[in-house]
């Protein structure tokens, strides 16, 4: 264990003041009486005076405000939690904001969902809208972007307020006034700078490129919000024809691209096709010529062997396009249907005429049509085969993606640079990664990259772009050559502001500028929270205090997007890491093979203030610790009874401590009695077990030690001690049991004070000064000589203790009843630890008569005995 010379205060020198216990402890009320008093007192404030190295600093994750938090948000955030508070009480200033992820798509549909609008950005501003008073999520009325916007600021605190309660009532030991938004003014003024930064050194560019495109939110889509799902198909037969007339079949489940096929391909060793490649074949019903060709990405072993590419029919599509140098022949727009212009390539009588079936139809209805007409031309070959394929989804959407050509902005993140992907792998050896495991899902994805990192949206409430774009003199913009504004601008809205040099009335006339309609994807904010969260190019005193960060903290679902694009800026902007940790969190389960509590499967009737309510913070934070790192954790409620329970145990436990006994002056050296040096010794052990397993970031094992040793404390020293304790005559042995409660009680208040911060600061406050949370964390020292004690002396003592429990309940009388002779068997060195503690063992088993010791050879300890005589 390494131990940190910086304590926050010295908890062990003073004796405690005269105990002020209330007549009837009980949990209900803490939450309201402390989170209260914590906020009044600024308990968790970050201490900026210290330098970097007593700062311990935490990028903690921004909840995204879109009207709920589940179960899963409140263990995970818990865990991060569990550290702060150690990592506090170890000495440390800890840094520990809270943002929240506010902008983006979520908000829009909330926002639409709430006021019964829609946002188009071909309307003016109206001043004097109103939302509707009863809102119509089915008939949305359309309003400007600018009113859009308003309504999302609008509705945006509301949430925040609501997240900020439950994570006051939860017990985070944020800092709340290190508080930020992903779209406050701060987020924009980083976000836009960094943009800039990264446009300037020739990360990010701007292209013309497929692109997959989500045809209900009419966004593009990043490779990590994809979603692989099942969805039902069908196989069809079709015939193209060879130069000699000859049926060339393939297989398609999406037929209604065939007008946009621009080649055929098969595998260069498919001798089927030997003869065909450099030739053309000509497309069923279009008549249009199409090259046959040659790729190893071709399955022989497939259908036919000889596969359509379309532009754009999937990913596969993209790769055959790019390495053949194929055209581009869209037919599939931005809104999923078909264009209703006939293209180019279409433009013969026969296409031409085969095409106005399809044109302005969805994908859905252009393929049934399309079906129709390769019936009518006898090129389908047989029925369409029903199947389920993989296809690729918008995480948050619920038809499957489209490609269309799109000119967005990309970050380069080494998907298309074997050099960056490269230093991106190596950033991740260089990260401590909790459970070390976690390194394989980062390594997976950054080596799966096929392409950089789409950073643009088609969205209204987000970040804009910083930049405009010069128009000609024919009002055609000059993509080529961008226009952006200067850092002290910033942050700027292109939508509503002219750039240096044009004022408003030369927007979208020749010769003037257009702004660039497109708003930052929201991890591309979300990327840079640390820099926003620590005050990057507005507060440098800050930054330099807790910058790099110490803890990022999440579960495993995101490692592919937020924690690796936080990697992908900090390597870009500093060449480095942005922390030197990263704690992953399991999923908390829904129940038995119904997958992860999130709200995207629609199973978060799990309240978690419900939870709160009925059981209390400190029992569901308990419940949450016992999730290990990494680690899926199903859920049950009656599981918070346990943590409860614990709780409840805390405040009897103490109550009778320091109200039944008394509190005795914190001063090792006033224990004598071996016993109480064991139950020290043992006690400097768990210390040592928790402090360790927190420096590992193994809060659970933490846990498990320190709650096993308090029930064993409970359940056998206190009921082992309780008469010498409640002595009227002084004596060293009353002293040695009095302060040995004390001490040990104290030491583990502040060994449970992360895991159920309100209780332990209830009893700290009968009888000690200031916060917990700001006391020291426990040390074996503490513990004087007694430390050095045979810990191994409690165990066979609490043995003996049970073995008279269990004559007693075997006889089946009650655990006062008097026994007129114990006889305990066992190897002679447990007998020798036991004689050390008989005042105890005969007081707490009502031992009347003979205690006779009987050695043998090996064994467990056993314990016989006879029930003294009643009076009849």
């Amino acid at each position: 264990m390494t131990e940190n010379p910086e304590q926050p205060t010295d908890t062990t020198s003073a004796p405690p003041a005269a105990p002020v216990v209330p007549d009837k402890a009980v949990l209900e009320g803490l939450e309201a009486k402390w989170s209260a008093q914590w906020k009044a007192d600024d308990t968790y404030a970050f201490d900026r005076t210290k330098d970097r190295a007593e700062v311990y600093s935490i990028d903690t994750p921004p909840p995204t405000v879109s009207g709920s938090l589940h179960v899963g948000h409140v263990f995970s955030y818990t865990h991060t939690d569990l550290i702060a508070r150690y990592q506090r009480m170890r000495g440390k200033a800890v840094f520990y904001p809270m943002g929240w992820d506010d902008n983006g798509l979520p908000t829009e549909r909330r926002v639409q969902n709430h006021y019964g609008v829609r946002c188009d950005p071909s309307l003016p501003y109206d001043p004097d809208f109103t939302p509707p008073e009863k809102p119509d999520a089915k008939k949305q009325v359309p309003i400007s972007r600018p009113n859009f916007i308003a309504l999302c600021e609008e509705l945006v605190p509301e949430d925040e307020k609501k997240f900020e309660a439950l994570w006051r009532t939860l017990g985070l030991s944020v800092d709340w006034k290190q508080h930020y938004t992903t779209i406050g003014p701060k987020a924009q003024k980083v976000s836009q700078t960094a943009f800039l930064r990264n446009f300037a050194r020739g990360e990010a560019y701007l292209q013309e490129a497929p692109t997959l495109w989500d045809v209900t939110f009419q966004t593009a889509v990043a490779q990590a919000e994809l979603e692989a799902r099942d969805y039902a198909g069908a196989y069809h037969r079709v015939a193209f024809h060879a130069p000699d007339g000859s049926p060339l079949f393939i297989e398609t489940t999406r037929p209604e691209l065939i007008p946009s096929v621009v080649a055929l391909i098969a595998h260069p060793d498919d001798e089927r096709y030997q003869s065909l490649f450099g030739t053309t074949a000509t497309s069923p019903v279009f008549g249009v010529e199409i090259p046959v060709v040659a790729h190893p990405g071709a399955e022989m072993d497939k259908g036919s062997g000889l596969v359509m590419c379309c532009t754009f029919g999937d990913l596969t599509d993209v790769t055959w396009w790019r390495e053949l140098n194929l055209p581009v022949r869209t037919v599939v727009g931005r809104d999923g249907r078909l264009t209703r212009e006939t293209p180019d390539w279409l433009s013969g009588e026969q296409a031409a005429t085969a095409y106005a079936e399809l044109a302005g139809k969805t994908t859905f209805s252009a393929r049934e049509a399309m079906v129709g007409l390769l019936r009518t031309s006898g090129d389908l070959d047989g029925e369409p085969k029903p199947t389920q394929r993989m296809a690729n989804f918008f995480e948050k959407g619920d038809k499957p993606l489209e490609i269309v050509a799109t000119r967005q902005w990309y970050l380069r993140n080494g998907g298309r640079d074997t050099a960056l992907r490269t230093e991106m792998l190596d950033r991740g050896r260089e990260l401590r990664w909790v459970p070390p495991h976690m390194k394989h899902r980062y390594d997976n994805w950054v080596g799966g990259l096929n392409g950089d990192w789409l950073i643009s949206r088609q969205r209204f409430f987000g970040i804009p772009f910083p930049v405009w774009y010069p128009l000609d003199d024919e009002g055609a913009p000059d993509y080529a050559h961008p226009l952006t504004p200067t850092e002290a601008e910033l942050p700027v809205d292109p939508s509503t502001q002219a750039p240096r040099g044009y004022d408003e009335s030369q927007r979208g006339r020749p010769g003037g500028f257009l702004g660039d309609p497109d708003v930052m994807d929201t991890w591309a904010t979300s990327s840079l929270t640390p820099l926003i969260a620590g005050g990057w190019e507005s507060d440098q005193d800050l930054f330099d205090r807790v910058f790099p960060m110490d803890l990022c903290t999440h579960a495993h679902d995101i490692i592919r997007t937020w924690l690796f694009s936080r990697v992908v800026r900090a390597d870009a902007e500093f060449g480095r890491l942005p922390w030197s940790t990263a704690l992953i969190s399991g999923f908390v389960l829904a129940g038995t093979g119904k997958g992860k509590i999130s709200k995207s499967k629609g199973n978060t009737k799990i309240d978690p203030e419900q939870l709160l309510e009925t059981y209390g913070a400190d029992a569901v934070r308990w419940r949450a610790a016992t999730g290990r790192p990494g680690l899926d954790s199903p859920f049950d409620e009656t599981q918070m009874k346990v943590g409860r329970r614990l709780a409840m145990k805390v405040l009897n436990a103490s109550k009778f401590v320091l109200g039944n006994i008394g509190a005795s002056p914190l001063e090792p050296a006033r224990v004598t009695e071996p016993i109480d040096c064991a139950l020290l010794a043992r006690l400097a052990a768990v210390v040592v077990r928790a402090s360790d397993a927190f420096d590992a970031y193994d809060y659970t094992t933490a846990l498990e030690a320190s709650e096993k040793f308090f029930w064993e404390f409970c359940d056998d020293y206190l009921e082992l001690i309780k008469e010498r304790a409640y002595a009227e005559e002084a004596s060293s042995a009353r002293e040695s049991a009095r302060a040995t409660l004390s001490i040990a009680l104290q030491v583990q208040l502040r060994l449970l004070a992360p895991f159920l911060p309100y209780v332990t600061e209830e009893v700290w406050s009968w009888w000690q000064t200031g916060s917990i949370h700001h006391a020291s964390w426990p040390v074996p020292a503490e513990l004087g000589a007694a430390a050095a004690a045979d810990p191994t002396l409690v165990d066979h003592v609490a043995a003996a203790l049970a073995g008279i429990r269990g004559v007693k309940s075997q006889a089946k009388v009650g655990m006062k009843a008097q026994l007129s002779r114990v006889e305990i068997t066992a190897p002679e060195a447990v007998l020798a630890a036991v004689r050390l503690a008989e005042p105890d063992l005969r007081a707490a088993g009502k031992i009347t008569g003979d205690l006779v010791y009987t050695a043998v050879d090996a064994g467990d300890l056993a314990v016989t005995a006879d029930l003294a005589p009643t009076d009849a």
